[in-house]
């Protein structure tokens, strides 16, 4: 029976494994995001050890060292770079300045592990480009909408099985709850986040490109706009990009700042994937209305339709990938042109929002 006429696929956990204790070292600087966290207990439970902790504010690395008391608190992250047995360091500074401790963390021999959006401009992105080109070093980039949401993978495994055909289009849906009041100023100011496609929007492009394998994409349309924060005139809200693939995959996205009170959780995140022969709806973070927390892979195709609640059944291969990755010089959890590839069309379709926004008066 084809692939496309049957529900009957289970969830797949992953198998990879921790690489052997005190084989890698690792430390974290730049603390403005909670993906930090994370970041490092992803790679702790892959292995690392997390050496050092930097960051200007000692109130943060004390808030770290609670979760990760291992982490000894450096004086600078000079002092983490001067350490040799450091081999790679992960980073949530404010999202500007990303890509210079990134150049810093490759010039001292070490790979570098970005939360998104490791960007703000295009300049920088041609920067890291050149310096990976340079050392051979890995800029990993932790897109956490795909690779610390199971459903996601789940998602991976029914497309290598053929579950709804050949892709056709990814539509992903990005709100995210405000708290304006806990906000820092840096929030606010479009030179230090970028904008909100650069931002939140790089998530979404990145999953398009690994669902459709889109090597690259044309921007159709963008669009950014300040709807209901005018006492912050720098800010974005409202985001929404159209690309195409250079496969003719289709993507269509929106992101946004307005996730009312009344849900449970930061975000109702979601995706959609429309294939030839069915599609497949993600409810990442919560299934209102229904008592869930998230994790829940929604499959419709010719066989019929099912719901799949996968929480605890897929774990997150990429963080031993990434761990092995490192040791053995491979590059098995994700490709670093993707990486970069992601980045690049988030800066591409701002800097379009941008342009569209000068020129048609889009508040």
């Amino acid at each position: 029976m084809k692939s496309t006429h049957h529900t009957e696929f289970e969830p797949i956990y992953h198998k990879e494994k921790p690489v052997e204790p005190n084989t890698l070292f690792i430390a974290a600087c730049g603390l403005e995001h909670g993906h930090i966290y994370n970041m490092c207990k992803g790679m702790k439970q892959a292995g690392a050890l997390i050496r050092w902790v930097w960051d200007n504010d000692p109130d943060k690395i004390a808030a770290f060292q609670q979760q990760f008391p291992e982490a000894k608190a450096a004086s600078s992250l000079n002092e983490i770079l001067h350490d040799q047995a450091i081999q790679m360091v992960a980073c949530a500074s404010i999202p500007s300045e990303r890509g210079d401790i990134g150049l810093r963390v490759l010039d001292a021999g070490k790979h570098f592990f970005s939360a998104k959006t490791p960007f703000t401009t295009l300049e920088q992105l041609q920067a890291a480009r050149e310096k990976v080109n340079d050392t051979g070093l890995t800029w990993a980039v932790f897109y956490s909408e795909r690779l610390q949401v199971e459903c996601s993978g789940f998602a991976e495994q029914l497309l290598e099985q053929g579950a709804i055909g050949d892709v056709i289009q990814v539509l992903g849906l990005g709100p995210h709850r405000l708290h304006i009041s806990n906000r820092p100023a840096w929030f606010f100011k479009k030179a230090y986040y970028g904008g909100i496609i650069s931002d939140i929007g790089s998530h979404q492009i990145e999953q398009f490109l690994w669902f459709t394998h889109a090597k690259d994409a044309t921007i159709q349309s963008s669009t950014a706009r300040n709807v209901a924060h005018p006492e912050h005139p720098e800010f974005e809200d409202y985001g929404d990009v159209h690309l195409i693939g250079d496969n003719g995959a289709m993507h269509y996205f929106r992101v946004d700042w307005f996730t009312p009170d009344g849900l449970r959780n930061w975000g109702d995140g979601r995706t959609t994937i429309l294939g030839t022969d069915g599609y497949i709806e993600l409810r990442k973070y919560v299934d209102i209305a229904n008592n869930s927390d998230g994790e829940r892979l929604y499959l419709v195709n010719h066989g019929g339709e099912r719901m799949y609640d996968v929480k605890g059944k897929i774990g997150y291969p990429y963080f031993y990938r990434l761990a092995h990755d490192i040791l053995d010089n491979t590059s098995t959890a994700m490709p670093q042109e993707h990486a970069f590839k992601a980045a690049e069309l988030c800066l591409l379709a701002q800097q379009h929002a941008d342009t569209q926004k000068k020129e048609g008066g889009i508040r």
